[in-house]
C-alpha cells in the first residue's frame, strides 16, 4: 500500500487493494474483460435460433442488462464473503460498487440491441457488429493496461491481441454450434 496522503479516507491507496481484492487498474481490466466476453456469449446464446424481430433484440438487450446486474452482484457479494478478515460497516456495498466496469463494458452491446428493438438500424445481423464492438473493447482494454503497465508498444499490441482472442473464441463457438 501507498504512504498515508495517497491513502483515502478509508486507508486504501489510489491503485492500492480495495475491498474485492482488486486495484482500480484490476478491476477495470477483470469487469471489462469479463463484461465484453459475457455481451458477447449472452449475444450469441439469444441469437441461436434465428429470431431477429425488433421486439427480440429489446428483449435480448433487457437480458443483458439483467445477466451483467446479476453477474455483478454475484461476484462483488463472492469477493465480500470470501475475505476471511473482520468487514467495516460499509464494505459490502464497496464491494458491490467496485463491480461497475462489468455493467459499463456491456453497455455499447445493450446499446446497440436496443436499437435494432428501437428501430434505428435492422435488428437482422446485429450481433455481428455486436462481436465486432465487444472485440474491440477487449483489445483497447488489453492495450491500455499493457501500457498503462509501461510494457513496450510490441508487447502491449500482443496483450491487447490476446484479449481480443477471447472475443473471437465467442464468434469461432456461435458459429461452429449454430
Amino acid at each position: 500500500m501507498a504512504d498515508s496522503t495517497a491513502a483515502d479516507a478509508h486507508g486504501y491507496a489510489e491503485d492500492g487493494p480495495r475491498p474485492g481484492g482488486h486495484s482500480t487498474r484490476e478491476a477495470l481490466l477483470f469487469g471489462g474483460v469479463y463484461g465484453s466476453v459475457l455481451a458477447s456469449s449472452m449475444v450469441a446464446a439469444l441469437t441461436r435460433y434465428g429470431a431477429s424481430t425488433p421486439a427480440t433484440r429489446r428483449y435480448d438487450a433487457l437480458w443483458l442488462l439483467v445477466t451483467a446486474l446479476a453477474s455483478a452482484l454475484a461476484h462483488g457479494y463472492a469477493h465480500y464473503i470470501a475475505e476471511r478478515a473482520p468487514h467495516r460497516r460499509w464494505d459490502g456495498l464497496r464491494a458491490l460498487r467496485n463491480e461497475w466496469p462489468l455493467v459499463a463494458a456491456v453497455v455499447p452491446t445493450v446499446f446497440l440491441l436496443a436499437g435494432a428493438g428501437w428501430g434505428w438500424w435492422p435488428a437482422k445481423g446485429v450481433e455481428y457488429p455486436a462481436f465486432t464492438l465487444n472485440i474491440l473493447i477487449l483489445f483497447v482494454l488489453g492495450l491500455t493496461t499493457a501500457r498503462q503497465a509501461a510494457r513496450p508498444w510490441p508487447a502491449a499490441v500482443l496483450m491487447g491481441l490476446g484479449d481480443a482472442l477471447l472475443g473471437l473464441v465467442v464468434v469461432v463457438a456461435n458459429a461452429l454450434i449454430k
